[in-house]
């Protein structure tokens, strides 16, 4: 099957499939019946998660000065070289901490709805939360508290208006934070927390997400659903929020494009896309995105997902010691590195 990836920012979701094995547009999981299949992969948490942000400058700000993650990859879209692809997270921006975005400064304001990812959450020390609320008060970010599922969260937004959440989570994954002289262990960001996806049934979506995609749980409150991954690591939660009385969501600035979820390994991705294609869903062949190997599929609900493999990761044309500072191309758009350059706005990066 050819499957060609290229989804801008106003394509809208999709919400039936080409089958597979029969080639009929359908509903694909409810078509998996049809065909007696009981396929249940298994993914590993969050690998990273991409938004879209109109100001280069303003997000780079705003997520290693206000958030403190550290910058450990400055490339360009690959499918657009004319735009940057930033990336954030701990100190080798390992699975799992890796908030990423691409930059069209001349795209539409997006606007959040059923059908798409519509919060990022990151887990924080439990002992942290009034630490948070003075820094955010510091810089001058508006920010509100709350309670779900017995954890306590602070809820903002980035300068594109995306919604984000700090949950004050326990136990911790071990992942090891970005400190500086901000951030101490005590309270810097650890790692993901989850996705908050709107749907405005959601039924099919979680049952792909506890029936197919390996996560479980599936406890509500206040009309939010919640699943785990039956693994310990960073980025173990998927929320799904029923608004059946809310629009569909437009792709824009302050919206997220997808969120890729960890693969062990090649063999693994491959493992998995084969159980997609299984369930008669839609796949993408494997890419290369030189700092990962990925395969994208929409899940029944249209929010874009992708499997992302462990490695290579960010040190495959980069030192650890200097990620983030300076511009990375794929070999494929070295040779007209000037002419990327030129159309790419400049950008003062952090010390």
């Amino acid at each position: 099957m050819n499957v060609v990836y290229r989804i801008p920012p106003d394509r809208p979701c999709e919400r039936l499939y080409t089958c597979y094995l029969c080639k009929k547009s359908v509903d694909g999981f409810a078509h998996i019946h049809a065909h007696g299949m009981n396929t249940c992969m298994k993914a590993h948490g969050l690998h990273h998660v991409t938004g879209i942000t109109a100001d280069p400058q303003k997000n780079i700000d705003f997520y290693t000065g206000v958030l403190g993650l550290r910058m450990v990859k400055l490339t360009v879209n690959f499918d657009d070289p004319r735009a940057y692809h930033l990336y954030y997270g701990n100190s080798s921006g390992e699975p799992g901490t890796a908030m990423t975005f691409f930059s069209w400064p001349n795209v539409r304001t997006g606007v959040t709805g059923v059908g798409e990812i519509a919060s990022v959450a990151f887990s924080i020390p439990a002992g942290s939360v009034e630490f948070w609320e003075r820094h955010l008060e510091g810089k001058g970010v508006s920010y509100s508290r709350g309670t779900r599922f017995g954890e306590a969260f602070i809820l903002l937004r980035d300068p594109d208006g995306l919604e984000l959440e700090l949950v004050a989570e326990t136990p911790l994954a071990s992942v090891e934070p970005w400190t500086t002289p901000v951030f101490s262990s005590d309270n810097a960001i650890r790692a993901f927390h989850g996705i908050g996806i709107a749907e405005d049934i959601g039924a099919r979506t979680r049952a792909f997400i506890s029936e197919r995609f390996g996560y479980s749980g599936g406890e509500s409150d206040a009309g939010t659903y919640r699943y785990r991954a039956n693994e310990s690591g960073p980025g173990r939660c998927i929320y799904v929020r029923i608004a059946p009385d809310e629009l569909r969501g437009v792709m824009g600035s302050g919206t997220i494009h997808h969120a890729a979820f960890r693969a062990d390994d090649d063999a693994d991705e491959l493992k998995i896309r084969g159980e997609l294609l299984a369930a008669g869903m839609e796949a993408t062949q494997v890419i290369d995105r030189t700092y990962f190997h990925s395969v994208y599929f929409r899940e029944p609900g249209g929010v874009l997902f992708e499997i992302a493999t462990d490695a290579p990761g960010f040190t495959v044309d980069e030192p650890l010691a200097s990620l983030g500072t300076r511009l990375c191309l794929p070999p494929q758009f070295e040779m007209h590195r000037e002419e990327i350059v030129r159309a790419l706005p400049p950008l003062k990066l952090p010390a």
